[in-house]
């Protein structure tokens, strides 16, 4: 063992000095690359406001231009469901008054199938 002398502390062991090293590197990168973060946020601010009041401008045009368009739009589907619905209303009768025909000539049928004059057979009584 080697005892402590009165020059200095005693050597650190090997690979502390590569370690300490290395964060001391890690540790100034980081604060490097932390102020040219800020220098970039900083110069492109103005930038980036300038693109959202661009996009603002142009999302507004937008709104104008589709207001029009969108009314014309629901007054045309106003139009088109209201004939459409009139359309459905006539089938829906149609199809009534077709059933309601076809039912009645069917009853018809079974009417002359069975005439009065044939009766059925009575049936004989049991004794």
């Amino acid at each position: 063992m080697t005892e402590p002398t009165a020059t200095g502390p005693e050597p650190a062991p090997e690979g502390a000095e590569p370690q300490a090293a290395a964060a001391g590197r890690a540790q100034e990168w980081l604060g490097q690359l932390q102020k040219m973060i800020e220098g970039v946020a900083r110069e492109a601010g103005p930038t980036v406001r300038e693109v959202a009041a661009k996009a603002a401008e142009l999302t507004a045009v937008a709104a104008e231009k589709a207001g029009p368009l969108a009314q014309r739009a629901a007054h045309a589907t106003e139009e088109g469901s209201t004939k459409l619905a009139e359309r459905a209303h006539r089938l829906a009768e149609d199809l009534r008054h077709e059933a309601a025909a076809a039912a009645e000539a069917t009853a018809a049928e079974a009417e002359a199938e069975v005439s009065p004059d044939e009766a059925p057979p009575e049936e004989a009584p049991q004794a």
